[in-house]
């Protein structure tokens, strides 16, 4: 009798004990696993990323403003040079002849200026005396006229006086004339002066273009060509021969191309990072000074206001980055990523990027609700159509459930976003999986298990 109590209550335990077993694997199975995070205070860094090239901020293509032969190069790639230092020297014999003609013609025509000065002056004094010569014979034709008409001298007396006062005055025209003809002369003398002058500059210009003087302080970076080669000057849309470049080294530059999705975060005098490929481990630091207005079309490399046709493709912006703290082993080309930020904010609220979640508002509010399904309607209706509203939010664990709570973000940082409204710190918000997350409704039952992400950040 008594074995038989045990086996009832041994068989009792294991009815109730598959049936909290049940009841246990059933619950399960509604319940979601997932990984979660906090809300926490920290700093929060917006960044912009990149990519672009060394550049000294001045430099200058040296390029030949005259086609001749190379017969002296002074530099070499790589030397440092000063201001009007002499680089190169082109053939010169030609011009150098022409400016000496110009030098003789300038004399001659100076020594013409003062030959004809000289004749001014004479015929000047050669006036002055016909006119005190006509004014002597004026003065004794009046005086015989006085006379004449006294009847106190003779008719051939009266008329030699007025014959002579007559050429007097005939003289007085010619030396006249002859005076505005030698003014004429030393105008046109002075005129061949001037034109003399000008040539003479022409002549010194054309010899100045075979010699080419350092334009500022800098470094010789790129030597293309070799003493002996002959050189072009470039004529309508051919480009000529260029010499060298030389750049000023004592400001560098990090030109960098920014997506046109982010350009509109860039801003002057932002602070960057800048990594240089050729000098790995080390980032230097540097400042905007420029933003480009024109857009570049990535895949040509041409600014969209050189093309007339319009175009879907992916564009970018130049942006300049002066370096406040450049190597000196720097060199012009080489390749440098920037890390613009583009805004901060100390000790905010912030979660993780992953986090956040779109949700239709419909949605959430038919998850929300409880109750029977309204009863269908009789009557054949066509629903009318609704625009979509879509929320932003983040998923909070409240007693063991997923409650989507809507949030207003800030700035996003490489891993973080800023939280503006929605959450205070502390709050516990799933993470993951992205599957979950995707998948995951308003009120579901959820199991944290943040082992799965801990042995994936080990």
């Amino acid at each position: 009798m008594k074995a038989k109590k045990i086996v009832i209550i041994v068989a009792i335990v294991l009815v109730l004990g598959v049936a909290i077993v049940g009841f246990t694997v059933n619950t399960q199975k509604n319940v979601i696993s997932v990984q979660t995070g906090k809300v926490v205070r920290q700093d929060i860094a917006s960044t912009v990323t990149a990519s672009g090239e060394v550049k000294p901020k001045t430099f200058v293509n040296v390029g030949a403003n005259a086609q001749g032969r190379i017969t002296h190069l002074f530099v070499a790639e790589g030397q440092k040079v000063k201001k009007g230092q002499i680089l190169a020297q082109l053939d010169n014999i030609q011009p150098s002849a022409g400016l000496s003609a110009m030098q003789a013609a300038l004399s001659s025509s100076q020594t013409d200026a003062v030959s004809s000065e000289a004749a001014f002056k004479t015929a000047q004094a050669q006036l002055n005396s016909s006119r005190a010569d006509c004014a002597n014979k004026k003065l004794t034709y009046d005086r015989q006229d006085g006379l004449y008409k006294a009847q106190l001298i003779s008719k051939a007396d009266y008329d030699a006086a007025k014959a002579a006062y007559e050429v007097s005055t005939a003289a007085v025209a010619h030396d006249e004339a002859v005076v505005a003809q030698a003014k004429a002369n030393v105008d046109s003398a002075h005129g061949h002066i001037t034109q003399a002058h000008a040539n003479m500059a022409t002549a010194s210009d054309v010899l100045s273009k075979t010699t080419y003087p350092a334009p500022f302080d800098g470094v010789v970076t790129y030597v293309p060509v070799h003493e002996g080669e002959t050189v072009v000057q470039g004529i309508q849309n051919s480009p000529g021969s260029t010499l060298m470049t030389v750049a000023d080294m004592s400001v560098i530059t990090a030109e960098v191309r920014v997506d046109e999705t982010d350009i509109v975060n860039v801003a002057m005098g932002q602070s960057a990072e800048v990594t240089i490929d050729a000098i790995p481990g080390k980032t230097f630091h540097g400042q905007i000074t420029e933003i480009g207005d024109n857009a570049i079309v990535r895949s040509t490399g041409l600014a969209t206001t050189q093309s007339t046709a319009s175009s879907q493709e992916a564009k970018d912006f130049k942006v300049v980055i002066t370096l406040s703290d450049p190597p000196a082993n720097v060199r012009p080309g080489l390749s440098a990523t920037a890390k613009i930020t583009t805004g901060t904010s100390k000790q905010t609220l912030s979660i993780p990027i992953q986090a956040l979640t779109i949700r239709d508002k419909d949605d959430l509010e038919a998850q929300t609700k409880k109750g029977p399904a309204p009863a269908a309607s009789t009557t054949p209706t066509t629903p009318a159509k609704k625009e979509k509203v879509e929320l932003q939010g983040v998923f909070v664990i409240r007693n063991k459930k997923a409650e989507f709570q809507v949030v207003k973000t800030g700035l996003t940082g490489t891993t973080e976003i800023e939280v503006k409204d929605g959450l205070k710190d502390g709050d516990e918000i799933i993470t993951g999986s992205y599957k979950v997350l995707r998948t995951l409704r308003n009120g579901a039952s959820v199991k944290v298990d943040n082992s799965v992400a801990a042995k994936t950040e080990s």
